[in-house]
Parts: C-alpha cells; sequence; structure tokens
C-alpha cells in the first residue's frame, strides 16, 4: 500500500453540497409520508455514503458556515448581501444533517465569524504541512486558489456523473494561468454576483483570462492600465479601488482560528443503531443499507460471490430441442445470497436475470411461481396505446436482484399458446400480483384472453397515496427510494418520433435486461411501499377502493364511447363562422385588423391603442401579458374583451375537440377510448387523457353541443348519472353545520336557504341576483375564497363582499369552525384526510411566507372536500361495477367526468340499469346529508344530461 494512502483527508464544504443535493430534487422533491422535504438531507448524505464507499477515506470532517462572514462584512457590508433567503427545506435539513454526522462519528467543524471556505482552507494547509494529501469535496470555483501538490478539489459527479478531481494542472488548464493561486486576481477582476463581490467594471470572464495573461495579478494590470484603450481603461481605471478590495474578498484565509489535530478527523465505524434512528424518522430505508456495505471490511464484496455462483449456475445449462434453456435454474436461485446493493446502474448491481425461452422451462417457471406469495410481473409491448400494441415479452421477479423474462412470438397463435401456460399464474386468487401501472398490462393481458384475477398490487398507484403531490414514474421512484438508474427505453429503441424503433427489434439479452430489471425495481419498490401504506393506515383505501377501481376503470377504457363524426364535421363548419363573426365584431371595435392569434399584436391593441391598463405588465419577453386571468379583470373596461374571451373559447373547443377527437377513434372498433388516470390530481380525483374528456367547457351552448357527438350504439341509449352539489353537501356532512344539513335534509334550493339566512328574508322573496351571490359565496367558500375575489365575482364592493363573508359565518358557524380545526390540524400532523382517510400533505402549512402559508391552508380546507367527493364517486363506480356484473347485465360504463358517470344501456336494460345506478350512487357511503343524483336519458351525452 502507498504510504500516502493513510493520510487522505477529506474536507466536505457543508452547504455548498446541501445546496446542490437540494437543487438537484428541487423540480421533484422527495417528501416523506408526512410531508417533510428532505430533498437536501438525501443528497448530502448520498453523497457522502457514496463518497465514503469509493474513495474510503482516512480522515474526514464536514465544514459550516457559523454565524455572519465578519471577517468579510468588517470590510465590504454589502458582502453576500445579494443572497436570498434559505429556502426552509434546507433550514430543516440542518438538524438532522448534524444528527446523522453526529451518528456516524464524524467531525463537524466551523468558526464564528469565519466561512466554511476558511476554515477548509486552514486546515488544508495545516494537514499539508503533516505530510496529508487533502481533498476539498465541494463544486465551489472559489477553491481553486488552494490547490498545490498535497491539496485538491474533490468536486462530484452530477446525476450520477464522473466526479472530477482538480490538482494543479487542472486548474492552470481550466483558467488558463501559471498559478492557481491567480484564481483569486481571476475572481477579483470578474468579480462573483454569488457572493455579491463586484470585481472590476466592465471585465467579464474572457477579458479577465486575457488580462491574467498579460498582466499576471490584478496589482500589475492596474499598475498599467495606460496599455488599455478606450472606455474599458476608464472603467477599469474608475474601479481599481474596488478590484483591490475584490482581492481581499475572494481570498480564502489560511489561518482561521482552528487547529488541525489529526485524530479528530480518523474515520471511524458509525453508530449504526443511532444512524437507524434518524435514517428511519425520515423514511431513508435504503441509504441505511448503502451505509452499512461502504463500512463494511474484510468481507468478499456480495458482487464477488453472486459472479462466482452465477458462473456455477449457468454452467449447469442444459441442451432441449437444440436451444439453450435453464431448467435446473430455478431451486438454485433460492439458495443465492440477492441482497444486492443499490447501485447506479445495471451493470455495477448484483443480479441474475434469465430469459426462459421455450415451453417446458415456462412450464417450471410457472410452478415455481405459484408456490409464491408475492411475485411481480411486467409487460413488454410494441405500443404505449393499448388498442393497438402486442406483446412482445413478459418478466416476473419475486426476490430482490432475481428476475425472468419470457419472449414472446411475433406469430399471435403461439403468443395465445405460452399465455396459456401462464394462465394459472395471472388467474390464481391468492397470489399477490404485483406492477407498476398495473392497469396498462391488465388491458394488454384482456385483449389476449387473459384476465388478471384476485389480490392485485400497483406500485404507481401505491407511491400516489403516500405521496399525492409527488411524481410516481417508475425510473424516478427507482432514483429517489433506491438510488438505482434503471436502463433507458430510449437507449434501447431510440428517442421519440419518426425513427423510433420497434422493442421486438432488440437482441433477446438486451431485452431481458430492459424486462426483468423493470420486474426487480417494482419488486423493489413493493418491499418499500407496502408496509409503509401499513403503517400509515391507507391499506383499505388502497385495497377496497383503489385496486378494484383500476379493473372497473381498465374495463371502460377498452370499451370506449362511440362518436358521430358528422356531427362534428356540423360543429367544425359552424364555429369556423362564428369566429369570423367575432374576428369582424373585433376588428370593428378596436379600428383595425391585427392577427387574433398573435398575442403580441393583441397586447398593443388592448394598451397602446385602447390603453385599457396603465399598468399592464408585460412578459419576460417583453409583450404584454393578455392571458384568460388578465382580461378577465378588464371585461368592465370595454366591450371588445368579452368578444376576445369568447373567440379563444370558441377556438380552443374547435382545435382541441372538434376538429381533434375523430383523429382519435380507433380504427378496431370505431370508438374513443380515454385513459383514466388516478395518479394525476393530488386531492383523489380521475384525470382524464388522451383525450382529456374532463375538460369540455359545458357553461356555454357551444361547449354543450360537442356532448353531441358522444352518442349510443345501435339498440342503446346514452344513460347519464350526475351527483347534484356534491361538495356542498359533503362539507355540510363533515363539518356537521346543523344549518346547512337540514336544509338539505328538507330538500331545500341550498342557494336559495343561503340567501335567505344571508340577506334575512324568507326563502319565497330571494331574487335570482340574491341566490347568484349566496350561490358564488357557497362554493366560494370551500375553495378558500377572499372578499376581494368573492367582490370580483359578485360586482359588489370589498367592503360589502367582506360582510357578507362575515354573515355567512353567523349562519354557518360550525362551518366556520370546522375550517380552522382543519388548519389547526394541518399544522401539527402535516396533513388533512377524505372521509375515507385519504392523505394530503402539506408541507407549506407552517412556511415564513404567508403567501404560501395561505395556499396550503386553502388546501387544508378544500383537500378533504374535494378528495371526499372523488371517494363517493370511486365507491359508487366500484358498486355499480359490482351490480351489473353480478345481474349479468350488458349496460356498460363508459366514462366518469367530475361528478357524471355515463352509460351505454341497451333499450330494453334502461329502466333496471338507470334504478340501479340511481340507487348505488345515492348510497355509495352512509352520510346524514342525502345524497342527490340526477339520471337522465339520451341517444347521445347532449341528451342524457
Amino acid at each position: 500500500m502507498d504510504a500516502t494512502q493513510d493520510k487522505r483527508l477529506f474536507l466536505i464544504d457543508a452547504y455548498a453540497m446541501i445546496f446542490r443535493g437540494y437543487y438537484a430534487l428541487i423540480r421533484n422533491p422527495r417528501l416523506t409520508s408526512k410531508g417533510l422535504d428532505t430533498s437536501a438531507i438525501f443528497g448530502f448524505t448520498n453523497s457522502l455514503i457514496e463518497l465514503i464507499r469509493r474513495e474510503k477515506p482516512t480522515h474526514l470532517a464536514v465544514v459550516f458556515d457559523v454565524g455572519q462572514a465578519s471577517v468579510r462584512t468588517e470590510d465590504f457590508s454589502e458582502y453576500k448581501a445579494n443572497r436570498s433567503e434559505t429556502p426552509e427545506a434546507i433550514k430543516i435539513a440542518v438538524p438532522y444533517i448534524h444528527r446523522i454526522l453526529e451518528a456516524m462519528h464524524i467531525p463537524i467543524l466551523g468558526v464564528e465569524g469565519y466561512e466554511a471556505d476558511d476554515v477548509i482552507g486552514t486546515i488544508a494547509c495545516k494537514a499539508e504541512k503533516e505530510g496529508y494529501t487533502t481533498f476539498m469535496v465541494t463544486p465551489d470555483k472559489d477553491f481553486a486558489q488552494l490547490v498545490t501538490d498535497k491539496i485538491k478539489i474533490y468536486k462530484p459527479g452530477l446525476k450520477g456523473g464522473d466526479i472530477e478531481i482538480l490538482g494543479v494542472e487542472e486548474v492552470k488548464a481550466k483558467y488558463e494561468i501559471e498559478d492557481p493561486k491567480q484564481v483569486i486576481d481571476f475572481l477579483a477582476m470578474m468579480g462573483d454576483a454569488v457572493d455579491n463581490i463586484p470585481g472590476l467594471e466592465g471585465v467579464g470572464e474572457k477579458t479577465a483570462m486575457k488580462f491574467l495573461k498579460e498582466f499576471g495579478s490584478i496589482e500589475n494590470l492596474l499598475a498599467n492600465t495606460d496599455q488599455l484603450k478606450g472606455k474599458l481603461k476608464e472603467k477599469v481605471e474608475a474601479s481599481a479601488e474596488r478590484g483591490i478590495l475584490s482581492k481581499k474578498l475572494a481570498t480564502i484565509i489560511c489561518d482561521a482560528p482552528v487547529e488541525f489535530h489529526q485524530e479528530q478527523y480518523d474515520l471511524e465505524t458509525p453508530d449504526f443503531e443511532k444512524v437507524k434512528d434518524v435514517f428511519d424518522e425520515i423514511e431513508f430505508r435504503r441509504l441505511y443499507e448503502n451505509l452499512y456495505r461502504a463500512f463494511a471490511s474484510g468481507t468478499v464484496e456480495v458482487a464477488v460471490i453472486n459472479e462466482i455462483e452465477t458462473k456455477a449456475v449457468l454452467e449447469s445449462e442444459i441442451q432441449v430441442k437444440g436451444q439453450v434453456v435453464q431448467l435446473d435454474l430455478f431451486a438454485n436461485f433460492e439458495e443465492l445470497d440477492q441482497a444486492t446493493s443499490t447501485k447506479s446502474t445495471i451493470e455495477q448491481s448484483d443480479h441474475l436475470y434469465q430469459f426462459v425461452n421455450n415451453a417446458k422451462a415456462q412450464k417450471i417457471l410457472v410452478q415455481n411461481l405459484l408456490q409464491q406469495k408475492v411475485v411481480c410481473f411486467d409487460t413488454e409491448t410494441t405500443s404505449l396505446n393499448e388498442m393497438e400494441a402486442e406483446l412482445v415479452g413478459m418478466s416476473f421477479s419475486y426476490k430482490k436482484g432475481l428476475a425472468y423474462y419470457v419472449p414472446l412470438s411475433e406469430d399471435k397463435g403461439e403468443v395465445l399458446q405460452t399465455l396459456e401456460i401462464f394462465r394459472p399464474f395471472f388467474e390464481k386468487e391468492d397470489l399477490l400480483k404485483i406492477a407498476h401501472n398495473l392497469k396498462y398490462d391488465y388491458k394488454i393481458l384482456r385483449q389476449y384472453n387473459i384476465t388478471v384475477k384476485g389480490a392485485i398490487f400497483d406500485t404507481m398507484i401505491a407511491h400516489y397515496l403516500l405521496n399525492p403531490d409527488g411524481r410516481h414514474g417508475m425510473d424516478y421512484l427507482s432514483e429517489v427510494y433506491l438510488n438505482y438508474k434503471p436502463v433507458s427505453i430510449e437507449t434501447i429503441i431510440g428517442k421519440k418520433g419518426k425513427k423510433q424503433g420497434n422493442f421486438r427489434d432488440a437482441d433477446l439479452r438486451t431485452q431481458t435486461d430492459y424486462a426483468a430489471e423493470d420486474a426487480d425495481i417494482t419488486f423493489q419498490l413493493y418491499e418499500l411501499f407496502a408496509p409503509q401504506l401499513k403503517k400509515e393506515n391507507l391499506e383499505d383505501l388502497f385495497f377496497n377502493i383503489e385496486m378494484p377501481l383500476m379493473e372497473v376503470l381498465a374495463k371502460m377504457e377498452l370499451a370506449g364511447i362511440s362518436l358521430d363524426e358528422k356531427w362534428l364535421a356540423k360543429e367544425s363548419i359552424d364555429l369556423e363562422s362564428d369566429l369570423k363573426q367575432l374576428e369582424t365584431k373585433i376588428f370593428e371595435l378596436c379600428g383595425e385588423e391585427f392577427n387574433m392569434n398573435s398575442p403580441r399584436q393583441l397586447g398593443d391593441i388592448l394598451f397602446e391603442k385602447l390603453q385599457l391598463d396603465p399598468k399592464a405588465k408585460k412578459t419576460k419577453t417583453g409583450q404584454y401579458a393578455t392571458s384568460e386571468d388578465v382580461l378577465q379583470k378588464l371585461a368592465s373596461k370595454h366591450e371588445i374583451i368579452k368578444h376576445i374571451l369568447e373567440y379563444r373559447t370558441y377556438q380552443k373547443l374547435k382545435s382541441t375537440y372538434v376538429d381533434a377527437l375523430p383523429s382519435q377513434i380507433e380504427k378496431t372498433d370505431n370508438r374513443v377510448h380515454t385513459n383514466f388516470s388516478q395518479t394525476t390530481a393530488a386531492t383523489g380525483r380521475l384525470a382524464s387523457v388522451n383525450p382529456n374528456l374532463q375538460n369540455i367547457p359545458i357553461r356555454t351552448l357551444r361547449g354543450q353541443q360537442i356532448r353531441g357527438a358522444f352518442v349510443a350504439g345501435e339498440g342503446k341509449k346514452i344513460i347519464s348519472a350526475d351527483y347534484s352539489q356534491i361538495e356542498l353537501r359533503l362539507i355540510a356532512e363533515i363539518s356537521g353545520e346543523d344549518n346547512m344539513i337540514k336544509a338539505f335534509q328538507n330538500g331545500e334550493d341550498i342557494h336559495a336557504s343561503t340567501a335567505a339566512k344571508l340577506f334575512k328574508i324568507p326563502l319565497q322573496e330571494v331574487s335570482k341576483t340574491q341566490r347568484s351571490q349566496a350561490k358564488t359565496v357557497n362554493f366560494g367558500i370551500i375553495y378558500g375564497q377572499g372578499a376581494f375575489a368573492l367582490a370580483e365575482q359578485t360586482g359588489l364592493s370589498r367592503t360589502e363582499a367582506k360582510q357578507m363573508i362575515e354573515a355567512y359565518f353567523e349562519t354557518y358557524p360550525k362551518l366556520k369552525e370546522y375550517m380552522a380545526e382543519q388548519v389547526n390540524k394541518a399544522r401539527q400532523l402535516g396533513y388533512v384526510e377524505t372521509i375515507l382517510g385519504r392523505k394530503r400533505h402539506l408541507k407549506d402549512i407552517n412556511s415564513n411566507n404567508f403567501v404560501v402559508r395561505g395556499h396550503a391552508e386553502r388546501n387544508a380546507v378544500n383537500a378533504p372536500v374535494q378528495g371526499s367527493a372523488a371517494d363517493v364517486v370511486k365507491v359508487a363506480m366500484i358498486k355499480i361495477d359490482k351490480q351489473l356484473t353480478g345481474q349479468k347485465l350488458s349496460t356498460k360504463m363508459l366514462l366518469q367526468v367530475h361528478d357524471e358517470l355515463v352509460f351505454e344501456s341497451p333499450i330494453e336494460e334502461i329502466e333496471v340499469a338507470s334504478k340501479l345506478i340511481k340507487t348505488e350512487m345515492e348510497s355509495s357511503i352512509e352520510t346524514q346529508v342525502p345524497l342527490l343524483v340526477e339520471v337522465g336519458v339520451g341517444d347521445n351525452w347532449l341528451e342524457a344530461h
């Protein structure tokens, strides 16, 4: 061993690494089940463990900034003054990181009044004299000034990339300088916006490099400004004093009051129990395993053991019909130690992925699968569109690091034969079958006459229940929870577009690795999420609502709905005519023609020519903002606004629906098949995509007309069943507001009833305007609407709106209490719940920023109401599907749009189906407040609604 190997000191710049971890995950923050943002903790700790595992340092310390850097602010009060407020997630992270470091016996350093840079610089210089090689772990360029033969920068790689070590030669090449110490002059000349170091006026990065080559230092540059020309000469001379100050600010201090006692920095074995306590608290399950492995010594790497065992197993292959198979592997796999580490990619992970490509081996595989209690499966296909996709293969996993891939023939008859071998697996009731986005696989298999029966577990939906606001893609979850980057499909079939290839064209080994890895990862995610669902009391919601609903949705999506293309063609012509008329009217009102589809031209007309708003805001591109909310506020200023908004509505109807829907009709059955997503809306509501049928605007006659294109098949009718005012009924139920409950129980018009109470007049005297205002308040309160928004919507003054809200809460006092309780509950627990225990985490509920906090408070009130409405609709769908199946009716559920369900029913079943649907929807869950459902029947959706 190299004599210097036992003198390798790593000094970690704490905040640089914490910020780096936080910003790496800023778009998709890592949240615990209680809504705690642990991105910064995870990023830092993961990097720390990886550093220890990779570099095995002999000495290590983590350095923090402590207090204000007074040694610099004394010289320049504006030093770092432009830094924005530290994000709350980082403030929260630091105490946890301190606890983790203490449990790992890693020293935490920092000196009051000095920056971490100064402490690192001082220790690095002192350690150099003791014969140590010091690695400064930081992405910060300022540290380059400290680099010597014995002091280097260790720059961690981004997004799993390679690390970069900068020594003397690397720094010299990077900045085109002769000595790393010239980095100080480089920073002094160009300044540093991050630290608010002013630098020389007019000098940027390129000019600073040029000056260093010519003059060597800032002092030498300032002594020879006569060699400069023009404006640059003036600017440099005028800011000379500033430049000298900048050099002082940029210089890292190497004599801070801190000693280097090498024994303090020895890398010791962590107190694993204490680390586990912290990791359990913040739900870092996989990192604990990584930490344990990073410190494992004196043992053969598991990867090596597995490589030897796998080789022995592979040598036991036998020949059947001239093909290589692995018949005797199944017994051996159980004996393998599959405690695989979670490394970055498939090349580095310990795994055994096998293809099983003949009937005899497949039958043995099925017998093996049937012995398991839990098996993950995945399908590989030729398309993301389930209606046209062909099966290419299937993969199975029931143990971490172990998976099998079954390639399938291009011949459909042969595929059906292979699937018959696997039918017992898919239909076994007491075998828990896991998949990620199981609905896709369920639909694919249904197309091949295989129904997945019995217990099922979708890891995508499980994660959605645990973290509704997060992302749920398998690759993303793998990277966040398993610290593992899966093989990208694009590396196999190419990027999206016309030239994208087909999974079937990949070679068998490539197919095996990709598909088996998917099943393996999904199995590992199941092992993480299943206990968490139990811990969070979400198992009932998951197994009794979301999983049965997944099957109901799959059937609905496969059924699709018929479209009348002639109806849409006529609608397109009518809309084109309406748009022309509106355009003419708009041009008349503004006195000139312009491009209606150009926001820039529209902005100039409204704000330059018509002067509708002297304080009009501009976008980053320099044009006026003309979004819908901007225009809505100008509606009272000029008649033109009404017509512009109408024009946009019609144009969107035409392009998004009328002209686009025909292209989404499947050729196989001439029907449109939307997809219902269970994991898009954080509230628990379903979302409709490809096409989105939930956004058809039905408040206008033109919007309603589009529903006329959705028609029943021959000899059938469309049934539409719609919950009436479900959210208002549920907020009355949840809050226990007696006055509101009584109004609903007495069958009163709730808006008229509210108006009568607000205006203190008899019910029969309520005017249309008063009812409309009461309706606005009723719905506004659910969404946390304040006086300002209410005034805008009702035309009342701010004072009148405020008085109306106060009167509303006097009328419904328990509602006010409930709203306050919800906010308090959210503050204490970090989440709120629906009737059925669906959780919505509100990580910003205790934010110091009142705007952010206000948004979370409104969600605390609204989420349980919207989420409970979602629960009610979902339970009703499951019950209706069960009844339709149980009574062997041919009526099919086709669509779910907000609080409405749409069915297609044979004429002879209309009466019995309508009654069944209404009964099940109104008794979906037990409530004091009656749930009211309106049912309509027609030849198309418009007639039925």
